[in-house]
């Protein structure tokens, strides 16, 4: 742009001043001022703009490359879906030319009491580890961990 230093604008304050005067040159620097304040402005606002429309236009062909991948993966399910059909089918036509009865295992009873609760836990291993296996009820907990007096 313009290089304009401080004696350049010394320069062209002393200039302004003998040409339009001592009276006038405040008003004329504050309409200079807020022309270009608003020239900013409008430089400013046409360079959004200009981004903006750049920012669209890239979003725009992430969107089509991302529709495209969309319709590429929705495809291939399609054709691995209708293969799967056709051997599913396949496989049905030529066991119901054979008419074989399916075998299904007999049911066997888990043989669990339901009454009694076993944990999953060996109770030797909570013994060893010191793991709690009953429960305290809260006057034996305060005894338990209260500090004991040494005389």
């Amino acid at each position: 742009m313009l290089d304009l230093g401080i004696e350049k604008m010394a320069l062209i304050g002393v200039v302004a001043l003998i040409v339009i005067g001592p009276e006038k040159l405040p008003r004329v620097a504050r309409t200079v001022g807020t022309l270009l304040g608003k020239a900013q402005r409008y430089v400013n606002d046409v360079k959004q703009e200009v981004n903006r429309s750049m920012e669209l236009d890239e979003l725009r062909k992430m969107k089509s490359t991302v529709e495209d991948a969309a319709r590429e993966v929705e495809h291939s399910i399609h054709s691995e879906a209708n293969a799967i059909e056709k051997s599913f089918k396949d496989i049905e036509s030529e066991s119901a030319s054979s008419e074989v009865t399916p075998v299904f295992p007999e049911y066997k009873h888990p043989r669990k009491n339901w009454r009694l609760k076993q944990g999953a836990t060996p109770q030797w291993y909570k013994s060893r580890n010191g793991v709690r296996t009953k429960a305290l009820s809260g006057a034996a907990r305060v005894a338990r961990f209260r500090p004991h007096k040494i005389n």
